[in-house]
């Protein structure tokens, strides 16, 4: 029985992870289609959101781009060690956590997908407000940023309880 339900858990939570990298790779095929038959053009331009296709080398935001292929290397090593180290929390956690922690893996295996197949991330959201522009960013980089700051709001969250039992002692 306890089997049972384990394996049903596991494939919910398989399923999930593969929706998330599934809607950003589609997403990412769409776009790079896109760039392709419009020669590099902007895709889309309104007043508070543009659709503009670039290749990221580095990691969240373009931090850490290198023009080098040992320091490229050495980042995609490092962050597949770290889908490693979530795909471990996600076995050792439950509840709510469990599942911030399956949108940042989805959204990380859609980024790492992409740093070894074209070696680079392609990004293309990019919201402004006049002249301000936000970092432009994929769908990938929404299912990570969400989990992140979920996990953070449970920590706080959790935080508050336990403080509030001790205060009643």
């Amino acid at each position: 029985m306890v089997e049972k339900i384990l394996r049903k858990n596991f494939i919910i939570n398989l399923l999930l992870v593969f929706l998330i990298f599934l809607l950003d790779r589609i997403s990412k095929i769409y776009v790079i289609y896109l760039d392709k038959k419009y020669n590099g053009a902007e895709i889309f331009s309104s007043k508070f959101l543009n659709i503009n296709l670039i290749w990221n080398e580095g990691i969240a935001f373009g931090l850490f781009s290198f023009d080098n292929n040992f320091f490229y290397n050495f980042l995609t090593i490092f962050i597949f060690i770290i889908i490693l180290i979530i795909l471990f929390m996600i076995f050792k956690s439950g509840g709510k956590k469990k599942y911030a922690l399956i949108a940042i893996l989805g959204g990380a295996i859609g980024n790492f997908y992409d740093r070894i197949y074209y070696r680079a991330v392609p990004d293309f959201i990019d919201f402004h407000l006049g002249g301000f522009h936000w970092f432009i960013f994929n769908f990938a980089d929404v299912f990570i940023s969400l989990g992140v700051i979920f996990m953070i709001l449970m920590e706080f969250i959790g935080n508050n309880r336990n403080n509030v039992k001790y205060e009643k002692l």
